[in-house]
């Protein structure tokens, strides 16, 4: 029997869902050595697959190095491959792969900064985005205005949004004072600006907002604004086991990369930002938000707000 079925490989090369990959397949846009491809169609390597006419190369599941990387987003730039208002994407500052793709693992609005994975394994950011998979987001949140007992209750019990039930799993004081309050949430789901719209059910206003952590991966202590890092075979390993992936021969760094990495973790680059960034700033409504004394920096590494220490 061929490796695959032919939609779970298109999905896991991150040309969609699993779905939507037998949307284009009934659609009559894949081929499968120059044949039409049907729903359940099995492929394998040295099978020649097409989308659009648009050749794909194919890799068995097995064979493809799994890759991972941990991208500190900063204001002003987009989660969008293309942006129809030329607005800088995430996508522009990762490194170009050959015969694949990057897949974002869950979006930040253009607003929100910190923690955005990549992996060229499109079932597994898929089942990293899942809601069955039930990861936990973690983020720092300042906020405008106080968050009573009562408010804190109701988040975390549940508040009826225009798109259903929604909750935080925990929260916690951050430290800080007037305008700059700080509040540590934690999500298993990455509805479209839940967490900003769960304060404001409460009257509340978010004017800045950094993801922390993704599963068990947390922000890097080591990475800045507009860089990457790729994750070794550790890490990317801790990730599959959340969404029960089996583990893949290769994953992780080699060579001359794994050596590269390593130099950057010691002497990390600095920031890039976008330079847009003033400009949304300005639209948001936030104030600039202070060098030092952030109650985001102190605590746990996880939680700490390097944005303005460099």
């Amino acid at each position: 029997m061929k490796d695959e079925k032919l939609q779970k490989a298109l999905a896991r090369m991150g040309l969609g869902s699993r779905r939507q990959m037998e949307e284009v397949i009934k659609a009559g846009r894949v081929t499968v050595n120059n044949g039409p491809a049907t729903i359940g169609d099995r492929v394998e390597q040295g099978d020649e697959i097409r989308v659009d006419g648009r050749q794909i190369k194919y890799t068995s599941e097995n064979e493809k190095r799994r890759r991972v990387l941990a991208y500190y987003k900063p204001e002003g730039e987009v989660c969008s491959a293309n942006d129809p208002e030329g607005r800088p994407t995430v996508f522009e500052r990762l490194p170009k792969l050959t015969h694949d793709r990057w897949v974002m693992v869950g979006r930040l609005d253009i607003n929100s900064t910190g923690l955005l994975l990549f992996t060229n394994d499109g079932e597994m950011a898929h089942r990293l985005m899942h809601p069955s998979s039930e990861v936990t987001r973690e983020y720092a949140v300042r906020v405008l205005g106080d968050v009573t007992p009562d408010m804190a209750r109701a988040m975390t019990t549940g508040v009826m949004l225009e798109d259903g039930l929604a909750k935080f799993e925990d929260i916690k004081e951050g430290g800080g004072e007037g305008v700059n309050k700080w509040h540590h949430v934690k999500l298993k789901e990455g509805r479209n600006r839940e967490v900003r719209r769960l304060f404001e059910s409460q009257g509340l206003k978010v004017s800045r907002l950094l993801r922390t952590s993704y599963g068990n991966i947390a922000l890097p202590k080591e990475l800045r604004t507009g860089r990457f890092l790729e994750l070794d075979r550790k890490d990317i390993n801790t990730l599959t086991d959340l969404v029960s992936l089996r583990p893949r021969y290769g994953t992780g760094l080699h060579g001359a990369a794994k050596e590269k990495q390593e130099r950057i973790k010691s002497k990390p680059l600095k920031a890039r930002r976008t330079d847009t960034r003033s400009d949304s700033r300005n639209s948001s409504g936030s104030a600039k938000p202070k060098s030092s004394g952030s109650p985001a920096s102190r605590g746990t590494r996880n939680t700490r707000d390097r944005n303005d220490k460099r």
